[in-house]
């Protein structure tokens, strides 16, 4: 096993489909599993506590959901990249879990190795999206999107590379790595950027970007 594999919490209340995820994950030597959760409660303890690289999460569990745990995880800032992995591939949930900050939403019907495929692009600072969800996600925010027009946003050479890295999926880790500047300074040009093009959520920008053209 690897050093510097990338560890993973795994959530879920179904002991079955935690023994399953932790023996499909283990055939990947650059990933790790570092510790499991039946609940909600018990996968904050542990991430708080074990600050894994990714958290594979359940959207729909017993007592505190996926979707609660999610916001309080973003909340405290965790520098975890969190993935949901759920049955439900509804509008809402992927929509509601992408703009709660997931940073990747795959579906327990994926074949193994698509499943593994995702966790391989969020352990690179990628979005994890399985190809059904991102489908979902373009249909539901196409008509929703309306910012401004990227000319009349005044958008800063900064603002438009990071928005162009936001496009394709690249975490603030791996923007501030790549541009050579620190991730907090990718998080206010974020913050900026978003409010110039009216746009509520990373996922919202991303969205557009692509259809905008933007490029990396």
């Amino acid at each position: 096993m690897l050093e510097d594999a990338q560890t993973i919490l795994v959530i879920d209340d179904h002991p079955l489909m935690r023994k399953g995820i932790s023996q499909l994950i283990a055939l990947e030597r650059s990933l790790r599993v570092v510790g499991e959760a039946g609940d909600g409660q018990r996968g904050l303890e542990l991430a708080r506590r074990l600050r894994p690289d990714l958290i594979l999460l359940d959207l729909n569990m017993r007592g505190m959901s996926g979707l609660e745990l999610l916001g309080l995880l973003k909340a405290e800032e965790h520098d975890t990249r969190v993935i949901v992995l759920t049955v439900s591939d509804h509008e809402d949930d992927v929509v509601a879990a992408l703009r709660a900050g997931a940073d990747g939403y795959l579906l327990k019907d994926m074949e193994p190795e698509d499943v593994l495929n995702g966790l391989r692009a969020a352990a690179q600072g990628r979005m994890a999206l399985g190809e059904r969800v991102a489908e979902i996600l373009a249909d539901a925010l196409r008509h929703e999107i309306q910012p401004r027009p990227a000319d009349g946003a005044k958008l800063t050479e900064r603002e438009r590379e990071i928005l162009a890295r936001i496009a394709a999926g690249h975490s603030n880790k791996l923007i501030a790595r790549e541009l050579k500047i620190t991730e907090g300074t990718v998080k206010v040009h974020v913050k900026h950027l978003l409010r110039k093009l009216d746009l509520g959520s990373r996922v919202e920008a991303a969205v557009w970007a692509v259809k905008k053209g933007f490029r990396p």
